[in-house]
Order: structure tokens, then C-alpha cells, then sequence
């Protein structure tokens, strides 16, 4: 029987913090086998962080788990920090950290935005990847930011009503902007307003069923700060030139094991999405949860996120 469960939860064997720039700062750790396969988790957003859950997709026997906060997100510091924050540097830093801790070649595992640095990342160092596992796919294109800013509304009414509404009637002609200036405000009770506003707008659509625990993720200040202020950013300065970049770039990376899980009813990243990437990309494995949403702890993505890497124990 396959295992569909998270491991047991671990500590960290090392951690540590590289300075990337004379503003960012990253924190960075490793945790199961010192000698094991190694696996870079990247985390979603832009900005979200990650958490000692994302340890327990991986055999802490088998795998040498890698995490990084992403510039601005999480432990690195500053948090929320949108300058000299963009692709190419995080890209950048990935490699940094890969030189940094001596890996030769190690696996990649991302979800939402998670899986649009992945996709960058190994399309820029092909040579350096053992396999991609991606979640909830991702392209940063005109497309899914509008979808994410008005279109969520069809299915969670309710979640988009309350977004808006902390906008003034006369500024939701651009709600990207109006949102902007409200988490570049100077006045740190402004930001943090938008900012957990921001946040629990997209905790609220990531679940096919409500999930309280979610949702007081979403609003916790650190997350909330670190996602809304970088997600923002990202919308309105870092897409891709051209915008279908990452798929028109895929043929670099055909060669490469990899596998693609997708809910059928994620709200927040389209599964029309993740079928376009696996049509540029037919040899990746590509299963589709049926009574899933967006988030990685839904039962039906966790179990088959564990059950990848679990398969993915042949490729070294």
C-alpha cells in the first residue's frame, strides 16, 4: 500500500542564514539524511515562507531536505522586503544556496508559486536538477493574476466581497494598485490592515472545504506581511518576458523525471493551467486529485505529494 501520510515531524541538523546582497538575508536549513538524496523544497507565494511541515513531504532516511525562506519571506530578513526581489534573484539565490552547502544535483518540489520558481530554476540550470515534483501550477501571466484578483468571486463570493470591500468604492477600478498603496504605506497599522486582508482572501479560496486552520494561518502577521507585500510586487513588476516563457521553455527540461499534481478544484490556480504545462511537457507524470482544492494539506494532495517522493526514491 502506498503511503499517503506525512512522515513524522524532525528537527533541522543544521541551519543557517546566507547573505545574498547588502539588503537580503536568507535563512536556510537541513534536515533527515546528511547523505541522502538532496531535495530543495521551495515555498509558495511569493513571500508565504515555509514551516516545519514542509519537512514532512520526504523519508527523512532517504532525502536531505533543503529549505530556504525566500528573500522577504519567513525567517529571511527583511521580511516583506521588496527591493532587489525579483525571478532571476531568487533563481540566483538557489544556486547560491546549492553552491553554498556543496550539492552537486538535487531534486526540486514546489506548489503554487513554488512551482514557477522551480520551473525557473531548472529551466536556467537544467544540469543541476535530478526531477522536478510541482503543485498547483503557476505562470505568473496576465491571465491568473486577473483571475486571483476578480474572477475567485464566481465560486467564493463572499472571500472577493470582503477583499474589496477594504478598498474605497472609488479605487476598485484597479484593485492590484489600490492594494499597492496600501502595503507600501509608511504607516506600519496600514500595511499590516492590507496585509491580513490580502492574505486571508487567498486562505479562504485555497480548500475545497473551509478550514479554519487556514485561515488563522493566513492571518498571522508574519505570513500575512511577508505574502500580501511580495505577492503585490511580484503581480506588478516580475512576470515573465514573454508571458508564456516558462512553457515556451520546457523543451530544456523534457529530459528530466518529473510529476505534476494538480486538484481538479483549485480555485486559486486554475487546472487549466497545469493542463497547458503538461501538453508542452507529456512525458512528466501528471495526476489530477479529484476532490481537491489549492492547499498542499488537503488529504488528497498530500497523499499524492508523499507518494511522489516516495517514487521518486529510484532516480539518484
Amino acid at each position: 500500500m502506498p503511503r499517503s501520510e506525512l512522515f513524522p515531524p524532525i528537527d533541522p541538523f543544521q541551519t543557517g542564514v546566507l547573505p545574498v546582497d547588502d539588503i537580503h538575508t536568507l535563512y536556510w536549513e537541513q534536515s533527515g539524511n546528511p547523505r541522502g538524496v538532496p531535495v530543495l523544497f521551495l515555498h509558495g507565494g511569493p513571500g508565504a515562507g515555509a514551516s516545519p511541515t514542509h519537512r514532512r513531504f520526504f523519508d527523512p532516511s532517504h532525502y536531505r531536505i533543503i529549505i530556504m525562506d525566500q528573500r522577504g519571506a519567513g525567517r529571511s530578513t527583511p521580511l516583506g522586503e521588496v527591493r532587489r526581489n525579483s525571478t532571476e534573484l531568487l533563481v540566483d539565490d538557489a544556486e547560491r544556496l546549492r553552491r553554498h552547502l556543496g550539492v552537486e544535483r538535487w531534486m526540486l518540489f514546489g506548489g503554487s508559486w513554488g512551482s514557477t520558481l522551480a520551473l525557473a530554476y531548472a529551466q536556467t540550470h537544467p544540469d543541476r536538477c535530478l526531477g522536478l515534483i510541482l503543485r498547483g501550477i503557476f505562470l505568473m501571466r496576465k491571465v491568473e493574476i486577473d483571475w486571483f484578483l476578480h474572477s475567485m468571486r464566481t465560486i467564493f463570493p463572499e472571500a472577493w466581497a470582503a477583499f474589496v470591500a477594504h478598498i474605497p468604492e472609488a479605487e476598485r477600478g484597479d484593485l492590484l494598485e489600490a492594494y499597492w498603496k496600501r502595503l507600501d504605506s509608511p504607516d506600519a497599522a496600514t500595511r499590516m490592515a492590507a496585509a491580513r486582508t490580502w492574505s486571508m482572501y487567498e486562505g479562504s479560496c485555497s480548500s475545497l472545504l473551509p478550514s479554519p486552520e487556514l485561515i488563522a494561518t493566513s492571518a498571522e502577521d508574519t505570513h500575512a506581511l511577508g505574502l500580501a507585500r511580495i505577492e503585490a510586487h511580484y503581480f506588478r513588476a516580475n512576470r515573465f518576458t514573454p508571458e508564456d516563457k516558462l512553457l515556451r521553455d520546457v523543451h530544456r527540461i523534457r529530459h528530466l523525471p518529473g510529476t505534476i499534481i494538480q486538484g481538479r478544484y483549485d480555485i486559486v490556480c486554475p487546472i487549466a493551467t497545469a493542463d497547458e504545462l503538461r501538453r508542452a511537457w507529456p512525458e512528466a507524470d501528471y495526476r489530477v486529485v479529484p476532490d481537491a482544492g489549492h492547499s498542499a494539506m488537503e488529504p488528497g494532495i498530500r497523499a499524492a505529494l508523499v507518494q511522489a517522493t516516495e517514487r521518486f526514491k529510484e532516480y539518484r
